[in-house]
Parts: C-alpha cells; sequence; structure tokens
C-alpha cells in the first residue's frame, strides 16, 4: 500500500459503497473522528483493526503490518532515521520472542 492508513480506509470505505457514518458506526466511532483518520489529522486506534478487518474481509495479519508498518515509517520519517534502524528493529522482536518463551518455560516448570 502506498497511500497512508486512512486513505486506505477511505478508498476501502468508498469502493464498498459505506458513507462515513455507516463505517464509523460499524468501527464505533463517530463519522467527525472518522473523517478526521482518512484525512491523516488523527491516528487510527489499534484496537479498532480487528473490527475494521472484520468489517471488510480482510487479512487481519496484513492489516496489523499495514498499520505498524505505518507507525514505524512515520517515527523512522520524523527522526530522521537510517534503513539500519528496521534492522535493529526485528533484531529486538527476535530478542524480545526469545526471553518471552524462555520465561513461559519457566513459568511452565515451576507449575508442575
Amino acid at each position: 500500500m502506498k497511500a497512508t492508513f486512512g486513505e486506505y480506509i477511505k478508498q476501502l470505505r468508498t469502493d464498498n459503497s459505506l458513507t462515513l457514518t455507516q463505517l464509523a458506526f460499524q468501527l464505533d466511532l463517530d463519522s467527525a473522528n472518522l473523517s478526521k483518520i482518512e484525512n491523516g489529522k488523527r491516528e487510527f486506534d489499534e484496537k479498532r483493526l480487528e473490527k475494521l478487518a472484520t468489517t471488510f474481509n480482510l487479512d487481519f495479519e496484513k492489516l496489523k503490518s499495514e498499520y505498524f508498518g505505518e507507525q514505524f515509517a512515520k517515527k523512522m520519517y520524523q527522526f530522521n532515521c537510517s534503513p539500519e534502524t528496521l534492522i535493529v528493529a526485528e533484531e529486538k522482536v527476535n530478542y524480545l520472542k526469545k526471553i518471552n518463551v524462555k520465561q513461559a518455560k519457566i513459568n511452565f516448570d515451576n507449575e508442575k
């Protein structure tokens, strides 16, 4: 997706012939806030990603990738980060997964 996340939502809405009010209702938003999201004046709340995926029958994992990818890109752009930042972030994610798996094993071992 080359558009912003808000523009993507607007495109989904218009492609499916929904009004701002109709989609806002399905996402538990008011139409003014949805309009601001579509126009890039307000951030979409990640807690509503599942509702958005369900509403438009989208793959939830791909939608999360689009949403969080944009969040990372905005921060990287804001602070003029190098592409190496993404490599470091991936390493951090892998580390966090690894330590959480170890902690889960410890917890299960202690329960026996």
